[in-house]
């Protein structure tokens, strides 16, 4: 992780494609491209690759939560459930809406709680959107039955977690719908770009007009396209969807590499008895691209984060106190600073951020290290690396 370190010639080759038969946009101009269809082609590859019936490619991981919600039918005052812990752009896609996101505890996986999301549903509540952290997933089983008990969406976000599986089944592709980010620093990257998934004809279909101001997409020309609803402009180019292909193809080559190099890092640090690591569900197995552990507490977590700095250990957070992936940091979120106005119902909806307290996360990500695992790093760097953050850690404990 990322995709982009191994950036070459297959990615290369697929750029030269587009740029040889000159359409850069994805739809329209079919005699000018030649046959060259990237965007179609890495959604059949998504399809195939993930397991799912439909796949539609947006300009982002945050455009493919908003479309993901909007194909679902989720707008102004519906309430959709979501961890403390992930990237901003998850109640950002929400609020977008004119939706209220409510934040619930996380447990021992780094991802929503079970017993939290449950606690959390009122008569508004739309949707349960579980993030997948840092290369693993949420109770996906737990979730799905909290969902059908209360007749709730289950929307996905495996933006950080491609190429992990739950049961057997990959992430994005269990949920009524999934999202994908493919932004320059994910497993697989277009430089930017996004994806829904689901196996729903008709939210396939949503998604498909939606991301594309409303366009049928049906026959050739494109002029003669009717609009059966509103809609925005979240559309994909074919450069950014041919760098996605030729990643997307490298995906079980990635995976492999990020699954050695874990290995061999988990393995050293398990002989330090004060080093525990966060709960994969069981069926689930990793995408590899973080190695999450917790230590006693979080000043002994905050030390170790010294401590690498100080030994040139990189890629490696303490959550606790970044402004980009947990509650605690959020304060434009808590003080409502937006460009736009908010609607009232949201500005009540959102008020339980200003005081409420959420212990239970604190806990887990206080304890919480995640290290970053590279595809470019050769064995004997991984093995030095291993080493230097076991003495790091010693060093504190």
């Amino acid at each position: 992780m990322p995709g982009f370190e191994l950036f070459g010639d297959k990615e290369r080759k697929e750029l030269n494609d587009v740029l040889d038969n000159g359409v850069l946009m994805r739809y329209g101009f079919d005699g000018m491209r030649k046959g060259h269809w990237k965007a179609k082609a890495l959604e059949t590859e998504l399809e195939n690759q993930l397991q799912v019936k439909h796949a539609q490619l947006v300009s982002s991981g945050t455009a493919a939560v908003s479309v993901a919600m909007v194909s679902a039918g989720i707008g102004a005052g519906d309430e959709v459930i979501m961890p403390t812990f992930t990237f901003v752009a998850s109640f950002e896609a929400i609020m977008m809406l004119g939706a209220i996101p409510v934040l619930v505890d996380i447990d021992d996986t780094l991802t929503l709680c079970p017993k939290a999301v449950e606690n959390a549903i009122t008569s508004k509540t739309k949707a349960v959107m579980p993030v997948h952290m840092c290369g693993s997933m949420a109770n996906l089983e737990a979730l799905q039955a909290i969902c059908r008990k209360h007749n709730l969406i289950l929307i996905e976000d495996s933006s950080q977690a491609t190429g992990a599986t739950y049961k057997g089944k990959p992430l994005g592709s269990i949920g009524d719908l999934g999202c994908l980010s493919l932004d320059f620093v994910k497993i697989i990257t277009a430089g930017e770009g996004g994806a829904v998934l689901t196996n729903n004809e008709t939210y396939y279909k949503h998604a498909d007009h939606y991301s594309d101001h409303g366009h049928d997409h049906k026959g050739n020309d494109r002029g003669a396209e009717t609009h059966p609803f509103l809609g925005y402009n979240f559309r994909i180019s074919e450069l950014h969807a041919a760098v996605g292909l030729a990643q997307l193809r490298r995906l079980d080559e990635f995976v492999a590499i990020q699954k050695k190099n874990y290995t061999i890092i988990r393995e050293a640090l398990s002989q330090i008895p004060e080093v525990t690591f966060r709960t994969v569900p069981e069926g689930g197995e990793e995408s590899y691209s973080f190695l999450s552990f917790f230590l006693p507490d979080l000043e002994t977590s905050r030390k170790v984060i010294q401590a690498f700095k100080e030994n040139s250990i990189d890629a490696c957070w303490n959550y606790y106190d970044n402004n980009w992936h947990y509650i605690r940091k959020w304060e434009h979120l808590k003080t409502l600073k937006t460009l736009y106005p908010l609607s009232t119902e949201v500005k009540e909806g959102l008020e339980y951020v200003k005081s409420q307290t959420f212990e239970q996360s604190d806990h887990y990500i206080g304890r919480n290290i995640s290290c970053l695992i590279k595809l470019s790093w050769t064995e004997e760097e991984v093995i030095k690396r291993a080493n230097k953050m076991v003495k790091a850690i010693t060093s504190v404990l």
